[in-house]
């Protein structure tokens, strides 16, 4: 039941720190944190409270990391995927030679055909790692992973950041650099 609790927690988290804080009253400041006493009172005020123990432990438990607490504990953020405009202030950063981006199949001819465009996210999202991109790609029908050749796109000059948990962002994949990834042997 606690593990149930902490996921409805996260996915009401991911919410509001990420795309709808007025749904619950709060602000976002330009780097995408909040009080976590304000986010805690205003969780409340909506039905869905939760204590500073819950909270910590969904910022520690979660499966992607999709959280931060500030280093004096007193301030909240979601780490990436947010469609409000916030500046998260990571540093660029040199890609490894590719990167996985999971999709649903059905999306994939015209993503081939158009890129990878960020859609209402801050950034396109990629991962080194197989298994977490097909899991992203599984949310929404069969997962397709798009390999991406990121070393190409950072000597054309475009530019790649990386989270504290590990997602790569870019704004943008032209279709010249993407490719469907082959199962390796």
């Amino acid at each position: 039941m606690l593990e149930k609790q902490i996921k409805k927690t996260s996915k009401f988290l991911s919410l509001v720190l990420r795309h709808q804080p007025e749904t619950i009253g709060i602000t976002l400041d330009e780097a995408g944190w909040t009080d976590v006493e304000e986010l805690l009172g205003k969780l409340k005020e909506a039905g869905r409270e939760c204590s500073l123990q819950e909270l910590q432990t969904v910022v520690s438990e979660n499966d992607k990391q999709r959280f931060q607490f500030s280093e004096d504990g007193t301030r909240i953020r979601a780490t990436q995927g947010h469609s409000v405009e916030v500046e998260l202030g990571y540093e660029e950063a040199i890609p490894p030679d590719i990167l996985l981006h999971g999709t649903p199949e059905k999306y994939v001819e015209v993503i081939l055909r158009e890129g990878l465009n960020k859609q209402h996210r801050h950034a396109v999202h990629m991962h080194c790692d197989t298994s977490v991109a097909t899991s992203v790609g599984q949310r929404r029908g069969k997962p397709v992973l798009l390999a991406i050749d990121a070393k190409a796109m950072s000597e054309a000059g475009y530019k790649f950041f990386v989270t504290p948990n590990k997602v790569w962002l870019t704004d943008y994949v032209p279709p010249e650099f993407l490719s469907i990834a082959r199962p390796e042997a």
